[in-house]
């Protein structure tokens, strides 16, 4: 799987816990008894958010493919450095775990990807839990020419291989809802936007150069406008008038056997 720099992750883990339903979250805030597993947890941003917000005690395992990232995991966790193509056929991962989160993560897997993950789930009747899943709407403000030529770009771009066959890209978070419930499970599902503005001015400017890079990978013959978008929209970040809109899903799940009576 393509890798993040613990640069770039610390620096959206602000915009990230200030998105995040917390309606989501008490959808399945009950004791765990059992292991609480996250996948592609890079340095535990997912867990430093959901650790105060989930009853004790708990019992944690980050897993990521990347050591350097997993060596700022916070004190106390157990981690595990696997490459996540693998991680959905480890009987013993799963074996008794009560709940599967990942942040940011849905948007980048395949189909077939998701889909083993959700049997896994089932079969180990754990509670799951996926955060910030990009859902395909961008909206920038001042507007300007090419925001939409960029928006639809970078939505095919995510949909490309990341790592983990295809991505599901912008339809990730609706399609886990769907294979949820066709697999026992009761679900929840809320936006959770980033809303940037002047005080994110930093990752504003990253995300602009992302999107920047992917629309001209795709279509290189653009180049020179994309440039040229990118230009105007610096100077609406470096004037403090740049407003960002990301659009993501939180998305959660209980097996319906286990669904409390006043959650029915």
């Amino acid at each position: 799987m393509n890798g993040f720099s613990a640069e770039w992750l610390a620096l959206r883990e602000p915009a990230d816990a200030a998105a995040r339903s917390s309606e989501v979250v008490s959808f399945v805030g009950r004791p765990f008894p059992g292991r609480l597993v996250d996948l592609g947890g890079g340095t535990g941003s997912n867990i430093r958010y959901l650790s105060v917000r989930l009853p004790s005690p708990q019992d944690w395992i980050l897993v990521d493919h990347d050591p350097a990232l997993l060596a700022r995991a916070p004190e106390g966790i157990t981690t595990l450095c696997a490459d996540l193509n693998r991680v959905v056929n480890d009987d013993a991962l799963f074996r008794g775990c009560a709940l599967v989160t990942a942040s940011a993560l849905l948007d980048l897997v395949s189909e077939t990807w998701l889909r083993r993950l959700i049997e896994r789930c089932q079969t180990a009747e754990a509670a799951v839990l996926f955060a910030l899943s990009y859902d395909g709407r961008l909206e920038c403000s001042p507007a300007e020419a090419q925001d939409d030529d960029v928006r639809q770009l970078v939505n095919e771009h995510q949909r490309t291989d990341k790592g983990l066959g295809a991505a599901l890209g912008p339809d990730a978070a609706m399609r886990a809802v769907e294979w949820l419930s066709d697999a026992g499970y009761e679900t929840r599902y809320e936006r959770s936007d980033w809303r940037l503005g002047a005080e994110s001015s930093e990752l504003q400017r990253q995300l602009i150069d992302g999107w920047v890079s992917a629309a001209s990978e795709l279509a290189p013959d653009r180049r020179p406008q994309f440039a040229d978008w990118r230009r105007r929209r610096l100077d609406h970040v470096d004037a403090g008038r740049s407003r960002i809109v990301v659009g993501h899903l939180d998305v959660a799940g209980i097996r319906r056997a286990y669904t409390s009576p006043d959650r029915l």
